[in-house]
């Protein structure tokens, strides 16, 4: 086995068994904010795969999304209680929004492909790889 599948079966068994290390990441993350840039990838085997490189055009950026279902704000005055849903499904997968996070944040950036790098009881976490458009 190559360096890049023991790397890979390490990131899937810290996520799985939840680990001490993995749970001080989580603490972390909740405090920072939104959309964080990134030094370095934390799972570089998937990164690179999804068109990452370690020079100036690259980067890499964390991505906070929320979970459950979508609220939508509806005017409920004098609507029946079946014709009033506050919380919709919208019909797309939550690293689609990350994804859309992080290209509205980067404008001057095109986002290659994202994948998950952990979740919590609140919020699910992606890294979005991101190139400068020049």
């Amino acid at each position: 086995m190559g360096a890049a599948k023991y790397i890979s079966k390490s990131f899937e068994s810290s996520a799985k068994t939840r680990t001490p290390e993995y749970r001080t990441r989580l603490s972390a993350w909740r405090k920072q904010g939104t959309i964080v840039r990134v030094e370095t990838p934390l799972n570089p085997v998937r990164a690179r795969g999804l068109g990452y490189k370690a020079t100036n055009d690259y980067f890499v950026s964390r991505v906070k999304v929320t979970r459950g279902k979508r609220v939508r704000r509806q005017p409920d005055l004098g609507r029946k209680p079946a014709k009033n849903r506050k919380r919709v499904n919208p019909g797309k997968a939550w690293q689609w929004f990350a994804e859309l996070k992080a290209s509205l944040k980067y404008k001057n950036a095109k986002v290659l492909g994202s994948y998950w790098v952990g979740e919590d009881a609140v919020d699910q976490y992606y890294e979005v790889v991101l190139k400068t458009e020049n």
